[in-house]
């Protein structure tokens, strides 16, 4: 019996002409994997979003900005005017400008809302009534704010872990969010620093919010 034609071609090819043969193909194979896999560019640039984040002196704003940056905790200290942070996530990039919260500055607030994509509230939910009281008035202005009113809010009651903390249901009730952001569109969440994959996961649905923004047809 004779082999195949392949048998030989392979039979009459001197042994070491074969193996040099065998190792260029190898040598091929390895190259085209290696540009499958490095070969494709630099990804795609992760959109960036501006946005600014307000509340009341003590409600945790700049601890929980400087968590999400991966920075000490030990050197933290409460903004008295305002700081921009630059909050990396996987899919987006928030530049988050941070405004102080105490009685003198909130009333400036809204010299710093030109240019926001999204805004981020945060109360302390253990606060006492009339701070909360205060916070309630401030949201309910940012949420009716020319430049902000059609803004998508990401509103987080803080200090979770405290025990007075108020559960976010008594909050939605007692800051009337339902009826005030009937329309709009806004995430209330509870956090704490002892839960930062839950603050992260918040973050990422407002990135959501601000991605669907961002494939609405324009308003004329």
């Amino acid at each position: 019996m004779f082999g195949n034609g392949s048998d030989l071609w392979r039979s009459s090819i001197p042994t070491p002409l074969l193996n040099q043969i065998h190792l260029e193909q190898v040598a091929q194979d390895h190259i085209q994997c290696f540009r499958a896999l490095c070969c494709k560019g630099p990804p795609p640039p992760r959109p960036e979003y501006d946005l600014v984040c307000i509340g009341l002196s003590g409600s945790g704003k700049t601890s929980l900005l400087s968590q999400l940056c991966s920075e000490s905790a030990e050197n933290i200290v409460s903004t008295t005017g305002f700081s921009i942070k630059a909050v990396p996530f996987q899919n987006a990039i928030l530049n988050v400008k941070e405004l102080g919260g105490a009685d003198n500055i909130r009333k400036y607030w809204s010299r710093y809302y030109q240019g926001s994509q999204g805004v981020i509230f945060v109360l302390d939910s253990a606060s006492s009534e009339d701070d909360l009281e205060t916070a309630r008035n401030e949201l309910h202005s940012a949420l009716q704010h020319p430049q902000l009113c059609t803004l998508p809010f990401l509103i987080l009651a803080n200090h979770q872990d405290k025990p007075a903390a108020r559960s976010v249901q008594e909050i939605k009730k007692y800051f009337e969010l339902e009826p005030l952001a009937r329309g709009k569109r806004w995430i209330l969440k509870p956090c704490s620093l002892d839960d930062m994959e839950a603050v992260k996961d918040s973050f990422s649905l407002l990135i959501n919010l601000l991605e669907e923004r961002d494939f609405e047809p324009s308003r004329m």
